[in-house]
């Protein structure tokens, strides 16, 4: 991508922007709940934003995600800093996120819609 002349400032590739998100969501994830994942992804798809945190959920998180309303806990906590997070990194507004987290693994999975479509923009 060219710079922009008048600023002389690169525009951010899809890649690191995406790389941008995944490196907030874990920096979140460290200062509101104690620690990181081990492996984090960030994948934009058409108008929605897949994020992939492994080896996160502590042993009591495993235990509160087995029931609905824990898992609806956790959801609700997160969403207004997510929320800041998408309108911040990637110029758009968050539609609704969806959440799921495996016992058995750790592993958490985040899928945010988003009011525009990322192909286009990225």
């Amino acid at each position: 991508m060219a710079a922009s002349p008048k600023n002389n400032v690169k525009p951010r590739t899809r890649g690191e922007i995406e790389a941008e998100m995944t490196q907030a969501i874990v920096k979140f994830e460290k200062e509101y709940l104690g620690r990181g994942p081990l492996d984090a992804r960030t994948f934009f798809v058409n108008d929605m934003i897949l994020i992939r945190l492994k080896g996160l959920i502590s042993l009591a998180e495993r235990k509160l995600a087995e029931s609905r309303d824990g898992e609806s806990v956790m959801k609700e906590t997160c969403r207004p800093l997510i929320e800041e997070l998408v309108q911040e990194i990637v110029g758009c507004r968050m539609v609704s996120l969806h959440t799921d987290m495996s016992t058995r693994t750790g592993e958490r999975i985040l899928v945010l819609t988003v009011d525009r479509n990322l192909d286009d923009l990225f």
